[in-house]
């Protein structure tokens, strides 16, 4: 596997963790990022995530990443940033950090591969709002996620 492809199958991972989350969340690209023989891929999620809805929300990617053979490395459980942490069984490693504002960060780090050249994420089906280098703070309402009731 080179470097192009194993991007392409993080993107296919973060792809089918945002499949599995329902009610869909609204998103956009983070930063992509190379190293001598690895790719980080990064999404963040625009919808508001409210301090009620956190807990849930972690756990619908945690059963996500089980159900699907991912092998839990471990977990954050501070009430201001929780995250938890995953390994797919071909040692692609995956994040989910809920940061600042309720916005969840999600990464998928890929193992060591041959050396490539790496195109930038392409273009996903779904909730995607664009590719931004900036990533805007979390400003869309969803009638489940930014529900103040758990």
């Amino acid at each position: 596997m080179n470097m192009q492809e194993a991007a392409d199958r993080a993107d296919a991972i973060l792809d089918a963790t945002f499949a599995g989350i329902d009610p869909a969340v609204e998103w956009v690209h983070g930063q992509s990022t190379e190293g001598s023989c690895d790719v980080s891929r990064r999404r963040a999620v625009l919808t508001v995530i409210s301090d009620q809805r956190r807990g849930g929300f972690l756990g619908v990617v945690e059963r996500g990443w089980k159900e699907a053979g991912y092998r839990q490395l471990g977990v954050n459980a501070s009430v201001e940033s929780p995250a938890t942490y995953f390994e797919t069984a071909d040692g692609f490693r995956v994040r989910l950090l809920i940061g600042g504002g309720g916005q969840a960060f999600f990464e998928v780090a890929t193992p060591c591969v041959e050396k490539s050249q790496v195109a930038p994420p392409r273009a996903s089906s779904g909730n995607v709002r664009r590719t931004s280098e900036h990533i805007p703070r979390p400003n869309i309402r969803s009638p489940f996620w930014s529900a103040g009731a758990p």
